[in-house]
């Protein structure tokens, strides 16, 4: 069976709804520079990790599961001439060995589903990170409380309420870089593309009937509640 993000993400550069300038503005506010290193846990097809890399001269422990993001992945790193900079796992990231202190910033941008939520991830994450070095992640907040009725929540809460998680978690916010809608937008669009081009050079395979559902229920979702009211952030806690 085709992984369903497998063949909806083929041509995503940055696997969440955010943009290459936000990536760099993240570097900015942490202060990245070729002495820094940085873990980067569900790192996908390295997005991020390429960004920053390249940007900062930093150095990435980039973790991954799935096989094909980590061959896409090591694919453009290869061809970035990146291959000192990034270090690429093959691994679930909540059974990798962290370390303690060992990093200057641990992300994990979109994917708190690897320690299944927030809170855990960021317990996970704080240990790895050295004492003034930065935790983050990238989140979905609600923008509107409360949600109309028959809108699930999804275990998502409003921004306040997410940055509170980290102030829990003995994490100072110190940042805080938004989607706009035209991130949501491109984001949402690529799948809707990927997966249509999929869909039409396959039509008798035999997830086609699947993936057409899910395509036209994630889109219909996405255009009649995700869009005005789920909102995503990068979050940056500094660990004091």
């Amino acid at each position: 069976m085709p992984w369903w993000y497998a063949v909806a993400e083929r041509d995503h550069e940055l696997q969440n709804p955010t943009s290459e300038d936000k990536i760099r503005l993240l570097g900015e506010r942490l202060r990245l520079g070729p002495e820094s290193r940085v873990l980067d846990v569900a790192s996908g097809k390295c997005g991020p990790a390429l960004v920053l890399a390249a940007a900062f001269g930093c150095r990435i422990v980039a973790v991954e599961r799935s096989p094909e993001f980590v061959a896409a992945a090591r694919e453009r790193v290869h061809a970035a001439g990146l291959g000192e900079r990034i270090e690429i796992h093959e691994a679930d990231g909540s059974e990798f060995p962290l370390g303690r202190e060992g990093f200057d910033a641990a992300l994990c941008l979109g994917a708190s589903f690897v320690w299944n939520g927030l809170d855990a991830t960021l317990e996970a994450l704080t240990p790895a990170v050295r004492p003034g070095g930065h935790v983050v992640v990238g989140e979905p907040y609600w923008r509107r409380w409360p949600l109309p009725t028959g809108v699930a929540d999804d275990g998502f809460v409003p921004l306040g309420e997410t940055a509170a998680r980290l102030d829990a978690a003995g994490l100072e916010v110190v940042t805080i870089i938004a989607s706009s809608e035209d991130d949501w937008d491109t984001y949402e669009s690529l799948h809707w593309r990927a997966v249509t081009e999929w869909l039409h050079e396959n039509p008798g395979d035999a997830d086609a009937e699947d993936f057409r559902r899910r395509h036209a229920e994630y889109r219909a979702h996405y255009l009649t509640v995700q869009r005005e009211l789920l909102g995503w952030a990068i979050f940056a806690g500094r660990r004091p």
